[in-house]
């Protein structure tokens, strides 16, 4: 034991000693020593009155049992959020467990109601059948499980991508989440079977190169543990892939679901599947209705103008599990916490989280819509957009065209929280390409338009086509062409305007002969969470886990060694100007400044400080990029292809000094905006 002790990290230690003593005072231990000790010594001692020495005693108490009685007693736990952080070069424990490995278990609170989900491995991930095993040390790809349940959000660590990972996570969900009244009480099973919010779990994988990808969404009713004898259920979860391989299998994972503490009286399964079936019933009664509305009310959108067919008006849209839902239930007021502070820094927030284009098998160039749950979307969060030109696979810096719902659709929401009136806008851009953006109706009547992929704000100044030709007319900044409708989580309204062209609408939606409404109650009777409802709830944001200043450091030392390699290349030589260096960082927290905020601020200070840095008779240069990742040999080949940056890195000349300065910004979910700048001086030579 002592052996076992001092081989374990001082903290650990004390901790180790901490549990033998609770485990010690709670068998009466020393009680049972005494005992022992008095009748060994009547029985051993009294006639030669010797010394009793520790061996004997310990000789006693094994001869009697008690030392294996406190052995079997004494469980070594450990705590899992402990084991993360412990180095993966160190072992976690040095005590060898005997029985077939069991999760670690944390403490928990005897006063709340828990649910303890265990995912035991998966199984029949038929795609990684022929995968190779991954040699020491080699990066391969790998699965991520994303878990939320009632405000509540999880991540399981990365397990190689096999045909049956070996997924060994357990997550302690606490059953009431959402205030502290509802937090201190112990519910019965027959309180929590009212509460119907599934488990939502989202399956990731990640490439070698850091490359993410959806591969499953399922919710998991998690309710039938309510009937498992002793509150235990094992679950074996088929999960489908997503878009158009939503009814393709993709893999099994083992689920064990477990009551904390254990229910007193569980439910028969009669009872839960009851509640189940009627839950199903009533949602699917209200859908069906909704449904008979919708259609009625594009039959009279229709009666309008014959045209009106050909305008973009989406009613439904499919989720990645292929099932159609109200555009509306993809909308919800969700506030940031002190995750974002304005409504412009959330539109920075929303633009750097990259984006895909969803995938479609086989050519044809046709575009495969897809919108994404909130968890989905956010989970997945895509690097960067790859385009192939000419055979190419070029990265591309400006965020074009692509599946922008998602992002208009969390940018809404986020506008939602903060108290703005803001709507999704669906109607088309340049060459009648479909798009999605945001716009928010002020209080004084100002029409603003937010474009979720960069963070662009416009105001929205109609052209009045009745006017004089005389008459000058505003001349729109914005890229969008058409619109069809605009929506929120309450509201949808169809464009019923003579003509769809965004600079000659009028957004007074209160005029019903401009914009035809939607039921307010109708859309409300699908969109709205609950029990008779099968709109997945909205998870929290969560910080960033990114160290902004470390991360900058590593990229910023990874891009000299780069420019140093590049230019010995060519023969020639490479020294780094550090004052210059440091310069360069209020010009990069200026363009991000702005970027968030449309103000440009501390120019005069950059320009006064590289005027005083750069002798008389030098030249300076400097080229400012921006990226949404974190790969500097990927950033750095991007840098490569622009001439003016080209020009900096293989400056040639009279007393040449390069500089270069990283500045990331993170924001949420481990997003980032990255800001690089090369900049070189020298003497000019004529």
């Amino acid at each position: 034991m002592a052996a076992a002790a001092m081989s374990l990290p001082p903290e650990r230690a004390s901790e180790l000693r901490e549990l033998i003593q609770r485990q010690l005072v709670k068998m009466d231990v020393h009680g049972r020593i005494r005992e022992v000790l008095a009748e060994t010594i009547r029985e051993e001692l009294a006639p030669e009155h010797q010394q009793l020495s520790t061996e004997d005693l310990i000789k006693a108490l094994r001869q009697r049992g008690i030392v294996d009685d406190v052995m079997k007693e004494l469980k070594f736990v450990t705590d899992v959020n402990d084991k993360e952080r412990i180095s993966a070069s160190k072992p976690s424990t040095h005590f060898v467990a005997r029985e077939p490995p069991v999760l670690k278990k944390t403490n928990i609170d005897p006063t709340r109601r828990y649910l303890y989900l265990q995912v035991l491995g998966g199984k029949a991930f038929l795609e990684h059948l022929q995968e190779p095993d991954p040699l020491p040390g080699q990066i391969c790809s790998t699965f991520s499980l994303c878990l939320h349940f009632r405000n509540q959000r999880f991540r399981s660590k990365p397990v190689p991508c096999a045909c049956e990972p070996d997924f060994n996570d357990g997550f302690l969900l606490e059953v009431h989440k959402d205030s502290l009244g509802d937090g201190s009480k112990m519910v019965d099973a027959t309180t929590m079977l009212s509460i119907c919010d599934p488990v939502h779990l989202v399956l990731i994988k990640t490439d070698a190169f850091g490359e993410t990808t959806l591969v499953a969404s399922y919710f998991l009713e998690w309710r039938s543990v309510l009937a498992a004898e002793n509150g235990i259920t094992n679950i074996a979860v088929e999960l489908l892939g997503v878009g158009t391989e939503s009814k393709v299998s993709v893999g099994v994972l083992n689920i064990r679901l477990e009551m904390y503490p254990q229910l007193s009286k569980t439910l028969s399964p009669e009872i839960t599947n009851t509640q189940f079936t009627l839950e199903r019933q009533k949602t699917a009664e209200k859908e069906r209705l909704f449904l008979v509305y919708a259609k009625q009310w594009w039959r009279e959108y229709l009666q309008i103008r014959p045209t009106h067919n050909t305008r973009l008006v989406k009613i439904f849209a499919q989720d990645e599990n292929g099932v159609n839902r109200p555009v509306c239930s993809y909308i919800r007021p969700l506030r940031a916490g002190r995750l974002l502070d304005t409504p412009r820094q959330a539109a920075r927030f929303v633009s750097v989280l990259g984006y895909e284009r969803a995938p479609v098998i086989g050519g044809g160039g046709g575009k495969q819509e897809q919108w994404c749950t909130l968890l989905a979307f956010i989970c997945r969060n895509k690097l960067t957009v790859v385009k192939n030109i000419r055979g190419k696979n070029i990265r591309h810096l400006k965020l074009v065209a692509g599946d922008c719902e998602d992002h208009a659709n969390l940018l809404c929401s986020l506008l939602l929280g903060y108290g703005l009136e803001a709507f999704v806008c669906v109607g088309t851009k340049a060459k009648g390409v479909p798009h999605t953006w945001v716009m928010t109706c002020g209080t004084d009547g100002t029409i603003t338009f937010w474009e979720s992929l960069t963070g662009h704000r416009y105001i929205h100044r109609p052209i009045n086509p009745d006017d004089p030709p005389l008459v000058e007319q505003p001349k729109p900044l914005y890229p969008y062409r058409t619109i069809g409708c605009v929506f929120n989580h309450q509201k949808f309204f169809g464009n019923c305007q003579p003509t769809d062209a965004v600079e000659v609408c009028v957004f007074d939606l209160h005029d019903e002969s401009k914009w035809k409404p939607m039921s307010g109650e109708a859309i409300k009777s699908v969109c709205s969470p609950g029990a008779a409802s099968s709109v997945p709830p909205f998870p929290p944001l969560c910080a960033s886990a990114i160290d902004a200043a470390v991360t900058s450091n590593e990229i910023e030392l990874q891009l000299r060694l780069l420019v140093s390699e590049h230019r010995k290349d060519l023969g020639l030589s490479t020294v780094w100007d550090d004052h210059l260096s440091y310069l360069l960082s209020p010009a990069l927290a200026a363009y991000e400044l702005e970027r968030t905020t449309s103000v440009s601020a501390g120019n005069e200070e950059f320009q006064d400080a590289v005027r005083r840095a750069v002798p008389d008779g030098h030249t300076f240069k400097g080229f400012p990029i921006h990226f949404v990742y974190r790969n500097a040999r990927r950033a750095f080949a991007t840098c490569l292809r622009s001439p003016f940056c080209e020009e900096i890195i293989c400056c040639r000349g009279d007393q040449v000094r390069l500089a270069v300065r990283v500045r990331v910004f993170t924001y949420p979910e481990s997003a980032c905006a990255v800001w690089i700048m090369f900049a070189c001086k020298y003497r000019s030579v004529l």
